[in-house]
């Protein structure tokens, strides 16, 4: 595996209709993820769009979700926006520092905090059209004009964070470091030549 080190920029959790959540200074996360978080728990229902139909209970692969704040600072420069696209009204848990490309990371990959905590990536995390909205109503644009409902979709195409499992418990805090362990599926194709 791949390794990089990055830094934990902010911490958020909460159950705001908004889908926003709180910014903290620790989070203790468990099996079934962040604590006091809307999206902690073993299983989900399925989203429209997934592969499985919508509606059905399926295993928790969304017990946290994450963003890097050079994503965030690319989205606001394509939005043009006002003032600075917060972590916690994006409604992730996480806000990273220092990790490249981060919205990229593979499936598989490790998330490994100085508490012993280690965070999975499932997968990507588009952006929706409920949190464009969201946005929309919160931010203008540098001119004043109005953002447009689709306009936070269009811009964090690619860059709107990943979401995954907790792995190992423990607590995870601002300024943390944290060590990516990039998953590469090339080594496990060796193993099977």
């Amino acid at each position: 595996m791949k390794e990089i080190i990055g830094s934990v920029y902010s911490v958020h959790t909460g159950n705001n209709e908004d889908m926003s959540k709180e910014s903290i200074e620790r989070a203790t996360v468990n099996l079934q993820g962040f604590e006091n978080d809307k999206h902690q728990g073993f299983t989900r229902i399925t989203y429209e769009g997934e592969s499985i139909p919508e509606g059905t209970i399926r295993r928790n692969d969304r017990q946290w979700s994450a963003v890097s704040i050079e994503e965030i600072k690319t989205i606001e420069k394509e939005m043009d926006l006002s003032s600075s696209l917060l972590p916690g009204k994006l409604g992730v848990n996480l806000c990273f520092e220092g990790i490249p490309n981060f919205s990229q990371l593979t499936k598989g990959t490790q998330l490994c905090f100085p508490s012993g905590a280690v965070l999975m990536v499932e997968d990507y995390n588009p952006p929706c059209q409920y949190m464009s909205q969201q946005i929309a109503k919160i931010y203008k644009k540098r001119n004043g004009d109005e953002i447009k409902n689709t306009d936070f979709s269009k811009a964090a195409k690619k860059l709107r964070g990943l979401v995954g499992s907790i792995d190992v418990e423990g607590e995870i805090g601002s300024n943390d470091s944290v060590v990516v362990k990039i998953y590469d599926p090339s080594v496990l194709s060796s193993f099977l030549k």
